[in-house]
Parts: structure tokens; C-alpha cells; sequence
């Protein structure tokens, strides 16, 4: 049954670019005076052109303003936390915190190149970056909810990149 109605509906819709070819083709030996078409077809682009960067422009206007970046940088002074991501396992300055709590977490690495990833207590990715040998990133995060959080590498860096984990504890 569905494959009888996909064959009629590609037949159908194939007959119908087929005339469309043939329609555009049978009038393209018409001569028209292009002068017309063309002031015409400029006009358009011109309008397309002027509608389509006010759309950019108002989109990015309204979702870059919803980025947490400015916002949570204001909050309040964070609290400073070196993580360093070590072939496998991560050594971090402190483990545990309060509901509200507004962190920095300065994140490196000794060895190569590691993902740190911040996960609440239902494995929803709550913040994230890159963990680089030389190079410090820093990630903020305010924590909204109690529980245990973990933190795992997001980039393959060896045979035991599985067992990469650390937690961390957040109280009422």
C-alpha cells in the first residue's frame, strides 16, 4: 500500500518537473526585452537582500541576549577552583559546596589533552570545556540544586579514559 502511493506520488511528481522543463524550455526561444527583467530581478534582489539581514540581524539580537555569559559574571565574586586533568583522573582544589554557590573552575592539564565535563545528578551536562596542557579555561556555574555532581572527561585521551571521574558534593 505505501509503496503503490510513493510510486504514483514520485510518477506524479516527476511528470510535473518534467512540464516544467519542457514550459521553461518551449518559452526560452521568446525574445524579451531584458533591460525590463533585469531592473525587475535587481529590485528584488535588493529587497531579499535588505529583509533577509534585518532577519539576521533581529535573530541574533534576540538569542545572543539569552547567553548566561553577562549575566552570570555579574552575579557575584565566584568562588576559584583549580582542576587539573591528569592522565586519568582529575586533581581538584575543592570538593564540596552549598546551593548557591557561584564557581570558576580554572580548568588545565599535566598531559594531554582532556574535556571537562560538569554533570548533574541525572547526567545532564551543566557546563563544559577544554582541559589543555599550558592553557588555563575557565568555565563558571552557580549551583541551583543539591546532590552529587560529576565531572567526566569529554576527550578520548588514552586506554583508560573510561575510568576518569571525579565527584562532587553539593549540600543544602
Amino acid at each position: 500500500m505505501y509503496q503503490q502511493a510513493a510510486w504514483v506520488i514520485t510518477l506524479l511528481l516527476s511528470l510535473f518537473i518534467i512540464f516544467v522543463f519542457l514550459f521553461v524550455f518551449a518559452r526560452s526561444a521568446k525574445k524579451s526585452d531584458y533591460a525590463g527583467i533585469q531592473k525587475k530581478g535587481y529590485l528584488i534582489r535588493n529587497i531579499w537582500f535588505i529583509l533577509v539581514c534585518f532577519l539576521l540581524l533581529t535573530t541574533s539580537y534576540f538569542t545572543l541576549k539569552q547567553l548566561p555569559y553577562h549575566r552570570a559574571a555579574a552575579k557575584s565574586t565566584p568562588i576559584d577552583v583549580d582542576v587539573t586533568a591528569m592522565q586519568f583522573g582529575f586533581e581538584i582544589s575543592k570538593d564540596s559546596f552549598k546551593v548557591g554557590d557561584y564557581i570558576a573552575f580554572h580548568v588545565t592539564s599535566k598531559d594531554v589533552n582532556h574535556g571537562f565535563g560538569l554533570y548533574d545528578d541525572t547526567m545532564n551536562i551543566v557546563a563544559q570545556t577544554q582541559a589543555m596542557p599550558q592553557y588555563t579555561n575557565t568555565v563558571y556555574y552557580q549551583f541551583t540544586k543539591p546532590g552529587t555532581y560529576s565531572i567526566l572527561c569529554l576527550e578520548y585521551c588514552g586506554a583508560a579514559h573510561h575510568i576518569m571521574k571525579r565527584e562532587i558534593i553539593v549540600n543544602e
